[in-house]
C-alpha cells in the first residue's frame, strides 16, 4: 500500500508523471545516495587530507560505506513506496544486510590479506633488482563503524529524498 496517492492535479512539471511512488524513485534515491557517500568521502579528503584525489569518487572502501548507503536507501525506498510490512521491503532488508555483512567482513578481510601480500611481496623483491610486481589493493572493505554510517546515511537520504519529491509533487 502506497504512503501516499501516485498522482496529484497539481504535480509538478519537475518531477516527471510516475516517478514519485514507483520503482525509478526507488532505483534513484539508491543510486544518490551512494553517489552522496561517495562525495562525502572526496570532500572529507579535501578538508582532513589537504589533499584532492578524484579517484575517492569511484573507488571503494573508506568512511562513509557506499554499499551500505545505496542499500538502505534503497530497502527505506521500497517500505515507504510499497509498505513496511510488504514483501517486497522484507526482501530489500535482507539484501542490504548480506552487503552490510560483505563490507564488513569478507572484503575487509580481503583487504587486510592484500596488506599481508604486499608486505611480504616486498620483502622478497627488496633485495632484487628485478621485476617488482603491482601492489594489491589493500582499502576492499570497511569498519563496521563506517558500515553503520553508511547505513545511516542512506536511511536519511531515502527519508529527505522522499519527503522532498512529495512537497515538490503535491
Amino acid at each position: 500500500m502506497p504512503v501516499l496517492p501516485l498522482s496529484s492535479p497539481h504535480a509538478s512539471s519537475l518531477v516527471p508523471e510516475g516517478f514519485y511512488n514507483s520503482g525509478y524513485e526507488v532505483i534513484v534515491s539508491s543510486l544518490l545516495s551512494a553517489f552522496v557517500a561517495q562525495l562525502f568521502k572526496f570532500i572529507g579528503s579535501i578538508l582532513f587530507k589537504r589533499d584532492i584525489n578524484f579517484r575517492l569518487l569511484v573507488e571503494t572502501g573508506g568512511m562513509p560505506s557506499s554499499h551500505s548507503a545505496s542499500m538502505t536507501a534503497l530497502a527505506t525506498a521500497v517500505g515507504m513506496v510499497d509498505g513496511f510490512s510488504s514483501t517486497i521491503f522484507a526482501v530489500a532488508v535482507g539484501i542490504a544486510l548480506v552487503v552490510m555483512y560483505d563490507a564488513a567482513g569478507v572484503r575487509r578481510s580481503a583487504g587486510r590479506m592484500a596488506g599481508i601480500l604486499n608486505k611480504m611481496t616486498q620483502d622478497i623483491y627488496t633485495h632484487e633488482t628485478g621485476h617488482v610486481p603491482e601492489r594489491l589493493r589493500e582499502l576492499l572493505g570497511h569498519t563496521p563503524f563506517e558500515v553503520l554510517v553508511g547505513g545511516i546515511l542512506g536511511i536519511v537520504f531515502a527519508v529527505y529524498f522522499h519527503l522532498t519529491l512529495a512537497y515538490i509533487v503535491f
